[in-house]
């Protein structure tokens, strides 16, 4: 199963929280308390963040993190790259793979393809996209779902 780890996850809800800041400077306990993370999950992320390019930190008193960016130029492919490392479903489709049967396999180019779609997709976009939901989704109707399967 293709998924992300929570800690990706995490890091995608830090990023948004910043974001909504518009520019104003927050401290990682700030960052913590408005979502609800613990502040050593923040900080980690923070640092990561900062590391990749996303986030500038600046210390003191008054210190913290902000966006490097506005939000519209930083896309999901680089939170990705910057929490999990750059999108490889096979490993024909990492940037350095070493597959034995690269040259004798019939699938890899197809999963190449696949792997290049998502990338695009994701490069599309932006973390501004992504937070554009301000309220959290309903959880979904299960009873409804269930009733339409029993009704194929």
């Amino acid at each position: 199963m293709l998924r992300m780890s929570k800690l990706t996850d995490y890091g995608t809800l830090v990023l948004a929280e910043l974001a909504a800041g518009h520019g104003v400077v927050a401290s990682a306990g700030q960052v913590a308390e408005a979502t609800h993370l613990g502040q050593p999950t923040v900080s980690k992320l923070l640092k990561s963040l900062a590391r990749a390019g996303l986030v500038v930190s600046a210390r003191g008193v008054q210190g913290g993190y902000v966006l490097a960016r506005p939000p519209e130029s930083i896309s999901a492919a680089e939170i990705l790259d910057a929490l999990e490392g750059p999108v490889a479903i096979t490993e024909c489709s990492a940037a350095n793979s070493c597959c034995d049967l690269e040259e004798f396999c019939r699938v890899g180019r197809a999963w190449q393809k696949i792997n290049s779609s998502i990338r695009k997709a994701l490069q599309q976009v932006s973390l501004a996209d992504l937070q554009m939901q301000a309220h959290p989704l309903p959880p979904p109707d299960l009873k409804a779902a269930f009733t339409s399967e029993a009704a194929r």
